[in-house]
């Protein structure tokens, strides 16, 4: 027996297995963009349990660890995202060296029938399993038809310029910069979520105190400040106001963090997971001679976020 097939317990991150049946929707779901959930959709069409199979951590950290962050959603936000889609459960399997050199018929055969007991299985055209990403959806269909399991292939989705909606596409716009395209992308504005941290206190000293959070292994946007909304995870109400992502190079920063400065905003929210949507940009990060002159830019940075939408 296959190493990983004597040992599924151990890379399944849900200890406690879900039920077997139903319908299993199958891929990385990295962003849960549209066409992320035209498959979750699919799965909720056959009056069966929909559940949903990603993988952690994304096969590109582990295949290319030295690769600079570029997650869309970490996979407590992933997890969070694919839940308010409506699935019954969200399974997550260690992605490893070990899950990795499972073939492609053994993971249909051991993980989809002899885990999970599939009784439909539904994934994006672009899905490839197994090792050395033998397994492809017309093997798929090929390898689950005797055993009496349907596979739905969902198309792609394309945008009003014909072109598919993708993760790398989300990535490739972030990176410009291009909030609006992500946006669309995503059906929901851009966020990064995390604890909020205590930082040095420099912004209270200069009138605009901030909540401070670590990138960790999200994406990077151009550096600079931006107009955003932020809301305590799992709450409704949201707040507007300005963030700088970057290093803070006026007072000699070094680590990359996320400051952000709520408008008409007085509460403790330190040891908090907030999540703050990334809404415009305003201007790219500089150096100020000192902090009078940083004060006086944050002030117009203020005035300027109040003014969008």
């Amino acid at each position: 027996m296959n190493k990983i097939a004597a040992n599924l317990n151990e890379i399944i991150k849900n200890k406690i297995p879900p039920s077997k049946g139903g319908v299993l929707a199958l891929g990385n779901f990295d962003g849960v963009h549209g066409g992320h959930q035209a498959v979750v959709a699919a799965a909720r069409r056959y009056g069966l349990a929909a559940r949903v199979l990603t993988f952690e951590p994304h096969p590109r950290r582990v295949f290319q660890p030295q690769h600079p962050p570029f997650r869309l959603t970490p996979a407590p936000v992933k997890e969070r995202l694919l839940r308010a889609l409506g699935v019954d459960d969200v399974i997550v399997m260690d992605f490893s060296q070990d899950l990795a050199h499972l073939s492609a018929r053994a993971f249909v055969d051991e993980v989809l029938l002899g885990r999970y007991g599939a009784q439909h299985v539904v994934a994006g055209h672009d899905f490839v399993f197994g090792h050395k990403r033998g397994g492809t959806m017309p093997l798929l269909r090929e390898w689950l038809a005797p055993h009496g399991v349907e596979v739905t292939e969902v198309a792609p989705l394309r945008d009003a310029e014909g072109e598919i909606l993708s993760s790398s596409r989300v990535r490739d716009a972030l990176r410009r910069g291009d909030l609006a395209t992500a946006q669309r992308i995503l059906g929901r504005p851009w966020a990064i979520a995390g604890i909020v941290r205590h930082g040095a206190q420099r912004g209270a000293t200069i009138g605009f105190p901030t909540a401070n959070m670590d990138l960790g292994d999200y994406l990077r946007p151009p550096f600079g400040v931006y107009a955003v909304r932020a809301r305590r995870v799992g709450a409704a109400e949201s707040y507007a106001g300005v963030a700088n992502l970057g290093i803070r190079p006026t007072v000699d920063g070094v680590r990359e963090t996320l400051e952000t400065h709520l408008f008409d905003f007085d509460q403790d929210i330190y040891d908090q997971e907030w999540e703050i949507e990334l809404r415009h940009f305003l201007r790219p990060e500089q150096t100020f001679p000192n902090l009078e002159s940083l004060r006086a830019q944050i002030a117009k940075d203020v005035t300027q976020a109040k003014a969008l939408p």
